[in-house]
């Protein structure tokens, strides 16, 4: 059997951008960075004039994220820059990355832009999506849509993910090798 898919948002699970500062207290180390995700929503400004945003990584997520038992898969607005900017300052190889059909808001059922691409990427398969923008409307979709085993995960923005989280995902990955794992999961 393969592993099961942990889908990883960067701001708000890896980056928690609503303690700010704070995040060091907690081991966090603060980076400035240009994403293109970050130029983009300053649309008013030349590329170059865009100033760095400060993101909060903490150095163990990645050695951590690694000894889940999971395949790892960005989910982020960050795309493919994830794995430029990220990975490396975290300890994370290069990973896949879901590319958006669309980028930002709602749509007309309320689901998060990102969610029929995750259900579209898992293809079928048992996957844990960790953002901090997810709602009833996504585990809807979610339990409408998708076949296997899913949990939608809410981080909260202004603590990221810690080690609670990360034993609740352990956790949840060894329910799947019972005889009824659980479908449509919410948190």
């Amino acid at each position: 059997m393969s592993r099961p898919l942990l889908f990883i948002d960067i701001d708000g699970v890896l980056n928690p951008f609503k303690s700010g500062p704070a995040s060091e207290d907690h081991g966090f180390v603060r980076h400035y960075l240009r994403p293109t995700c970050w130029i983009d929503q300053h649309p008013h400004l030349r590329p170059r004039d865009v100033p760095h945003v400060p993101v909060w990584l903490h150095p163990d997520h990645g050695e951590e994220l690694l000894d889940l038992p999971y395949e790892l898969i960005w989910a982020t607005t960050w795309e493919d820059e994830a794995n430029t900017y990220v990975s490396p300052r975290i300890g994370l190889p290069e990973l896949p990355v879901v590319t958006w059909s669309t980028r930002g808001g709602y749509g007309p059922d309320g689901t998060y832009f990102k969610t029929a691409d995750v259900i579209r990427h898992a293809a079928g398969r048992p996957f844990v999506w960790l953002d901090d923008q997810l709602s009833a409307a996504d585990r809807d979709y979610v339990q409408q849509h998708h076949t296997g085993a899913a949990l939608l995960y809410d981080i909260d923005p202004a603590v990221g993910l810690d080690l609670d989280d990360f034993e609740a995902l352990a956790q949840w990955a060894d329910t799947l090798t019972e005889p009824t794992a659980p479908t449509g999961a919410v948190r």
